[in-house]
């Protein structure tokens, strides 16, 4: 067997952008629209625990997600080769039914702007990932935007480890949940690339929705229905992850994995002014400093690729 033919059968592959060059005004477009819509789902997610256990929220979000996506005539057109069906398996996993459990786990000890700055140490495992699988290091520009932002993520959790054994734990889901996406977000991209994203995310969700649904039955007898918290799942299932996904996966595909990843060094600053003004959530001045960094980071690494 050729060596092509070997990279086709692997799953742990990765692809360039199609776009190596400054963003597009289409891809600032599609950075700012999923930076919002993610940076707002902690604090939905945050009320809809208000009523409803973690594995409710998560099977709520990933279902709603999946079916507005299948209603999408394009996600049931298209064939999926069979080498690729595993990677959409795979992708199932580590980007959906992993992460996605682990977050309202996490945010039961941490509050939603924390867990929201935390989920900014995505980029540094995506690039690390994308080094690895591309055995390509990134531009010098690139790896000190990605070390500021990492310090930036120490010192946002800071805080969370030094308060107490509880909100380590959730410090410590969250950034696992992060080195998931650091994983997936790689694989995700030449799928992308050959499928288009409505058919990927339509049934990497479904998929999700599967392997999540014990955990969410759990939850339903310690739920109590809350319009609130019903509203808020399904904003955050429809536009948080179904919408959100397509447009993660149009990014990724055009920008590349690690550039596209930036989005979640934006993602903590909505989470923290979305937290502080509608929860009431304190954020200690170091992870204030944390933010600042990470900004900083992101605007280093997000430069051109070549």
């Amino acid at each position: 067997m050729s060596n092509s033919s070997n990279d086709r059968s692997r799953i742990l592959t990765t692809s360039e952008g199609t776009n190596t060059g400054a963003f597009t005004a289409g891809d600032w477009t599609l950075f700012g629209g999923i930076s919002l819509i993610w940076g707002s789902s902690f604090l939905l997610m945050a009320i809809g625990l208000d009523a409803f256990e973690p594995g409710l929220v998560t099977l709520l979000r990933v279902g709603l997600g999946a079916a507005a996506l299948w209603m999408i005539p394009k996600a049931r057109a298209v064939r999926i080769d069979r080498e690729d069906r595993v990677r959409i398996v795979f992708l199932s996993v580590v980007w959906v039914a992993v992460p996605f459990t682990l977050f309202p786990i996490a945010q039961q000890y941490v509050n939603s702007a924390v867990a929201g700055m935390l989920n900014g140490g995505t980029p540094i495992f995506v690039a690390t990932v994308s080094v690895i699988m591309l055995r390509r290091m990134p531009r010098a520009v690139t790896i000190a935007g990605l070390g500021i932002g990492f310090v930036g993520v120490v010192a946002i959790s800071l805080p969370s480890v030094r308060d107490g054994s509880s909100e380590a734990l959730g410090a410590v889901l969250v950034i696992v949940a992060t080195m998931c996406y650091g994983v997936a977000v790689n694989v995700a991209a030449p799928v992308q690339q050959k499928y288009g994203s409505v058919p990927l995310m339509a049934r990497m969700l479904g998929l999700g929705t599967i392997w999540i649904a014990p955990f969410g039955l759990l939850g339903v007898p310690g739920s109590s229905l809350a319009w609130p918290s019903l509203a808020a799942s399904v904003v955050v299932g429809v536009v948080g992850t179904g919408l959100a996904f397509v447009i993660m996966g149009n990014l990724v595909g055009s920008v590349g994995s690690t550039r596209a990843s930036f989005i979640t060094y934006v993602i903590p600053v909505v989470a923290l002014v979305l937290g502080v003004v509608f929860r009431g959530d304190e954020v200690a001045p170091i992870g204030l400093a944390g933010v600042a960094l990470v900004v900083i980071g992101a605007l280093l690494a997000s430069r051109r690729e070549t």
